[in-house]
């Protein structure tokens, strides 16, 4: 319960980034502040000011000012508000794992289902496309699809997914993962048809329809719904690892891999740019596991068998 608090509380502050930046921050997160001033302590304070290491060449960004106000962590080197970009880019961090996560589930429990219900030449071809997705490494497919996709998009009929967009990521990592949930979803079909109220249920000449609604898919919810904080971590590390490599969400949209790359020169300086969003990773990812081992042991019934 306390991790589905620290979620929900992230969640809101990352749904709250317009009315920050508008009300608290009062800069554009996205548009570049070179030549800005703010006033700290009553003096005009440049945000971007002159280089005092080495041969003081370039600029330096205004560090964090841990004040509830413009660039409370800082700047980062293109002038832009850290803490309004974070929040922004936690949107998107956010939604693109969900999205990914719903796109995984449906097509893992469609191809699950299929596999286990049909069986015969449709649980044939679906293991195979289910092998050859499982040959690859999920970070080697992600990265090859990406630079694929990235520059030209793609298009499935009258579906269009334009380079730059957001369902780019979200199609890559909502596919890439489809066959290590489907094939347990599809391993619990099978188990599910052998057992003896589905065998009654066919003998007693129930439709197949009927079958499929009513004793395979409730029972095979549970499954899936562990999988839920399990698969949002993992799509939300990979999004930022794409995005990291500039392959995942494309500027002028940020996410929390995207601010950790443009801190990555600024490691010396202003390490709070990069240190901030791999934060907000690291406490989002551990309560998303953490959340979903609590939802395995109440959904798991041996679980309550041990306790018990």
């Amino acid at each position: 319960m306390a991790t589905l608090l620290i979620l929900v509380l992230v969640a809101l502050l990352c749904a709250l980034a317009p009315l920050y930046a508008s009300a608290v921050s009062g800069t554009n997160p996205f548009a570049t502040n070179l030549s800005g001033t703010i006033v700290l302590d009553g003096k005009a304070v440049p945000v971007m000011a002159p280089s005092t290491t080495g041969l003081g060449l370039g600029t330096t960004p205004i560090g964090p000012t841990w004040r509830f106000g413009p660039y409370l962590l800082g700047a980062d080197n293109q002038g832009r508000d850290v803490a309004a970009r974070m929040l922004y880019g936690g949107r998107n961090s956010l939604a693109i794992a969900a999205a990914a996560t719903a796109l995984t589930l449906v097509f893992s429990v469609i191809v699950g289902l299929a596999c286990g219900f049909f069986g015969g030449w449709v649980d044939a071809i679906l293991n195979r496309i289910l092998d050859v997705l499982w040959a690859f490494p999920i970070y080697l497919l992600a990265i090859s699809l990406s630079i694929v996709l990235i520059s030209h998009g793609f298009s499935i009929g009258p579906i269009e997914v334009r380079a730059g967009s957001l369902w780019l990521p979200i199609a890559i990592i909502g596919v890439v993962y489809v066959p290590y949930v489907a094939r347990p979803i599809r391993g619990q079909t099978i188990s599910l048809m052998r057992s003896e109220f589905v065998l009654a249920a066919v003998s007693l000449g129930v439709p197949p329809w009927r079958i499929f609604w009513h004793d395979l898919l409730p029972n095979v919810m549970p499954r899936v719904i562990v999988f839920v904080p399990i698969l949002l971590a993992l799509d939300m590390i990979t999004e930022s690892s794409l995005s990291f490599l500039s392959i995942g969400v494309q500027p002028p949209d940020a996410s929390w891999g995207t601010i950790i790359q443009d801190g990555q020169g600024l490691l010396y300086s202003r390490p709070i740019v990069a240190l901030a969003p791999g934060i907000a990773i690291a406490v989002t990812v551990l309560a998303l596991n953490i959340l979903g081992d609590g939802v395995r042991d109440a959904l798991d019934p041996r679980a309550k068998v041990r306790i018990a």
